[in-house]
């Protein structure tokens, strides 16, 4: 079965060595490395990659099984985890809309043949504008850290503005893309927060605000799960500075918490993982961004936006491109922005679990988690040199402080793993001013008995410190 000599790749017809070599021959060159030739010398590997054998296709396929088996799911340990990737209910119907051939793929080019996937994407859009209490939302991004992102550069484009202020509360990996999606157009400021309450320090923002900044960006509820009581203060600074306010939103929340159009809201984005969408390696992100139904939005987004319209039969009614010029789909390397393919398939899912919650579905997610997290936040806080971090109102994330264990959140987490537990995350390295704190993450899925069993494990462990 195995060939460690093979060159050609059963599923890649130029590398069979007659392809290849009529390829370059009618491009007029005899050797791959003359396509090279513009990188220069010193950045080029010289010598052939250490690579292993080559495997045949069941070869690979333990291999990877046996690499996989190595991990321990969250089906298999109760989960505190969340911090961006949040383990929620996937109703079944979900799973089995997505893998429905008309839609698994749901590409975002054009397509060769399309079953209602563009009505599919146009009901998406017109759930998730209803659930944000906004006009337009876009065909997904690849992620919430995109979608902020290009917020932020719609915004700079519209104002014509190159600063950006960026609650400094937000993901530091978040931080990271942002920073280098708006490098070198766009400089990226953070403004400092309080770590009690999570609020952003409007004496602070104040003092940075000015004429050049194009945009204000928070989240609510923020990172580390605390509720932005300041948003309508936060959006009049902003709009007075002649800024577009920009609030990104974990989607789940909104059946109990006003959507951020009410207190100003110019541009909201987050993520659509919560919506039906299950935990991956790599995956399961989708970026969403949404605003007023103003030209002036719609003619700045760089993704595919789906509209309705009546056909030349009476009642029927055809669904597709709005503004297609404008996107870098049409334009090209003219584009605003280049966009890829996103991630319609989960914009899909998304709509399926929209539909199927309704508003009164959306009420009792939202309030399920706030009592559950609530409940969490209480029982772990009663724990002995344990202190729970939370000064107002926070949503299904809470920080949790080990400082008075004496141990770190690397050790507790090590433990809490060997009684079939993970622990929250550890923002010992991404909020070192915080020293041994953790993120701790409680949704629907997460039961009393849960929760009772990680307070028990967490004395244990804390009472051998």
């Amino acid at each position: 079965m195995t060939s460690p000599n093979r060159t050609v790749h059963p599923y890649i017809p130029n590398t069979v060595p007659e392809v290849r070599e009529a390829m370059l021959r009618s491009i007029g060159i005899h050797d791959i490395e003359e396509l090279y030739r513009g990188v220069p010398a010193h950045l080029r590997m010289p010598e052939a990659m250490n690579m292993p054998p080559a495997l045949a296709e069941y070869e690979l396929q333990r291999h990877v099984e046996r690499l996989v088996a190595r991990n321990t799911s969250a089906k298999e340990a109760v989960s505190f985890l969340g911090a961006g990737c949040w383990q929620h209910f996937i109703p079944a119907v979900c799973d089995e809309i997505s893998q429905r051939s008309e839609f698994v793929t749901a590409y975002a080019g054009e397509p060769y043949e399309d079953h209602g996937r563009f009505q599919a994407l146009f009901e998406y859009q017109s759930l998730m504008a209803e659930l944000i209490d906004m006009d337009v939302v876009n065909v997904p991004t690849f992620d919430w850290a995109q979608a902020a992102s290009t917020a932020l550069r719609m915004a700079a484009r519209m104002t014509g503005r190159g600063r950006v202020l960026v609650a400094g509360s937000v993901s530091p990996d978040k931080l990271k893309i942002i920073t280098n999606y708006c490098t070198p157009v766009i400089q990226v400021e953070t403004v400092k927060f309080d770590a009690a309450t999570g609020a952003l320090d409007l004496g602070d923002l104040k003092g940075k605000l000015g004429g050049d900044v194009a945009a204000v960006y928070i989240e609510n509820p923020g990172y580390l799960g605390m509720i932005e009581a300041n948003g309508g203060q936060i959006a009049d600074l902003a709009h007075a500075h002649g800024a577009e306010f920009v609030v990104g939103v974990d989607p789940s929340s909104l059946g109990v918490l006003a959507p951020p159009s009410a207190y100003g809201a110019d541009i909201v984005c987050g993520d659509l993982q919560p919506l039906g969408i299950r935990m991956n390696y790599g995956g399961g992100q989708a970026g969403f961004i949404a605003t007023r139904d103003e030209e002036r939005y719609v003619m700045e987004y760089p993704s595919r936006l789906f509209g309705i319209a009546p056909t030349s039969v009476e009642g029927e009614y055809g669904f597709g491109d709005v503004a297609y010029e404008r996107t870098s789909f049409a334009k090209r390397e003219k584009g605003k922005e280049s966009v890829g393919t996103q991630t319609a398939l989960w914009g899909i899912v998304a709509g399926v679990y929209l539909a199927i919650m309704g508003p009164h579905g959306m009420r009792e997610l939202g309030t399920t988690i706030m009592q559950k997290s609530q409940y969490a936040a209480r029982v772990l806080g009663r724990i002995p040199g344990v202190q729970v971090r939370v000064e107002g109102a926070f949503f299904k994330e809470f920080v949790v402080d080990f400082n008075g264990t004496g141990k770190t959140v690397r050790e507790l987490n090590e433990g809490l793993l060997a009684e079939g537990i993970f622990g929250g995350k550890d923002l010992s390295e991404d909020f070192p001013e915080l020293g041994q704190c953790a993120l701790y993450c409680v949704t629907e899925v997460i039961f009393q008995e849960d929760i009772d069993r990680l307070a028990a494990a967490l004395k244990r462990l804390t009472d051998r410190a």
